[in-house]
């Protein structure tokens, strides 16, 4: 047996040193560095026997045989989307999310949901748990096998005997390899394990799911090279106040990272939003001020969502600004824009912006919906329900084009909206839609078509 090796890990963000100091000089983070055994001895395949190794040889690269990935469907339209299609053979997924967001209910849901033998292996909670959710997912699926283990050894032991087409684990930080005399979840048992999965994802062709705890500051926990490691990272981001949960990738080496899934969490498990723009508009009756509807993008996928505003005046000496779902400092600089270009005097005004639905959004084609529903709650003049907005605001006040505003344009009229306001420097042709839309070049333009 090899001699016992050790070195040094900031366990903040996984930067290795020969020696133990004080301050992490990756990260600067104090008292972070660990010592922590890398290797305990000679380390063998998942399946603990010899195997003659195959020389690659180098190839032209118009000799190398393709083939299209073969993909296993998951059954969720939503996690078939991100992915590009369905689970690839051999891939390796990781799954990373807020503690409580509903990362385990979905990887259960989909373990239960896909016409194939899965086994899920859990650390985290019991064989009865594990069971008591699959009872409240209402799913008779004879196909799933539950396993509740920590050593890797014994679980690749449990998948010669299963012989699994898909393997969902929760959670990596959980497992530990005998290889390894650190404890689990540290940097190099999160390394070493991830290294033994792969390899045998790869060598048997078995698409895993990994589930990854996160640290505070909404980073995958243990080493940035476990990102690196797998071939797909997904992220599933939410308020836990609010019930919908959008599923976006991070890193996907078989098809785009511009899709996203959203689903909305009910008693019954994750629900697969279809339409996400009818859950962003909010049902009200009548016509009310400070409200307008913008046409954004997530990804590839177009959505619309409502944006709000409150202007009053400000009852203490300094204004407020503040703003939920969208950058404060954005706002301010739209607001200096009102100010200064359109001559509209909310320096000495209060003003709250948030964007229905608990989302956030960084698009900035909603800024003509910002100033609108700034205007509209400013004046006290309400804002046309079947009105949208696609355009960005440049500091002069100029409204600016915003990139595939047709396919904006597309889906306002497939929600009914009637008209629509764009900038007048957006080139599209003239018989493409039947919804009205409405060119507009300056701040007071827009001023001009909604309130007189």
């Amino acid at each position: 047996m090899a001699k016992a090796k050790t070195t040094f890990f900031c366990q903040n963000c996984g930067t290795q040193y020969a020696k133990w100091l004080g301050q992490c000089n990756s990260c600067h983070e104090w008292n972070t560095i660990v010592e922590e055994v890398i290797q305990k001895e000679e380390k063998r395949n998942w399946k603990q026997t010899s195997t003659v190794r195959k020389i690659n040889k180098a190839l032209k690269i118009n000799e190398i045989p393709f083939d299209k990935e073969d993909r296993i469907s998951t059954l969720n339209n939503e996690l078939n989307r991100v992915l590009g299609g369905g689970l690839v053979k051999g891939s390796m997924t990781l799954l990373g999310g807020e503690p409580g967001i509903g990362k385990s209910t979905l990887l259960l849901q989909i373990a239960l949901g896909i016409p194939k033998r899965v086994l899920y292996v859990s650390g985290e909670e019991s064989q009865s748990q594990i069971k008591m959710r699959a009872e409240r997912l209402k799913s008779n699926n004879t196909n799933c096998l539950i396993l509740t283990e920590t050593n890797t050894q014994n679980i690749f032991r449990a998948i010669e005997v299963v012989q699994p087409e898909v393997v969902v684990i929760d959670s990596i930080q959980t497992l530990h390899t005998e290889y390894i005399e650190a404890s689990p979840g540290s940097i190099s048992q999160i390394r070493e394990t991830t290294a033994e999965f792969i390899k045998f994802a790869k060598e048997t062709a078995t698409p895993v799911l990994l589930i990854g705890h996160i640290t505070k500051d909404g980073t995958i926990a243990g080493p940035k090279i476990l990102e690196h490691m797998v071939d797909v990272v997904l992220q599933f981001e939410g308020d836990r106040n609010h019930t919908y949960r959008i599923l976006r990738a991070n890193k996907n080496r078989f098809g785009s990272t511009a899709e996203l899934g959203i689903y909305e969490m009910q008693n019954s498990g994750l629900r697969e939003v279809e339409n996400p723009s009818e859950i962003l508009i909010s049902q009200k009756e009548g016509n009310l001020s400070g409200t307008a509807i913008a046409a954004t993008l997530e990804g590839m996928r177009p959505l619309m969502i409502e944006v709000q505003a409150l202007v009053s005046t400000a009852v203490y000496g300094t204004p407020q600004r503040s703003a939920t779902g969208y950058d404060t400092k954005r706002l301010n600089m739209l607001l200096a824009v009102l100010e200064k270009r359109a001559g509209f005097r909310l320096g000495a005004k209060d003003v709250f912006l948030n964007i229905a639905g608990g989302i956030k959004v960084d698009d900035p084609a909603i800024d003509l919906a910002v100033i609108s529903a700034i205007l509209s709650s400013n004046e006290d003049d309400a804002i046309p329900q079947d009105y949208c907005f696609a355009a960005e605001i440049g500091l002069a006040g100029e409204i600016r084009p915003v990139n595939r505003v047709e396919q904006r344009i597309l889906e306002a009229e497939k929600l009914g909206f009637h008209k629509i306001f764009i900038s007048k420097f957006n080139k599209i042709s003239k018989s493409f839609t039947s919804i009205k839309i409405v060119k507009v070049a300056k701040v007071d333009d827009i001023y001009a078509n909604l309130f007189t």
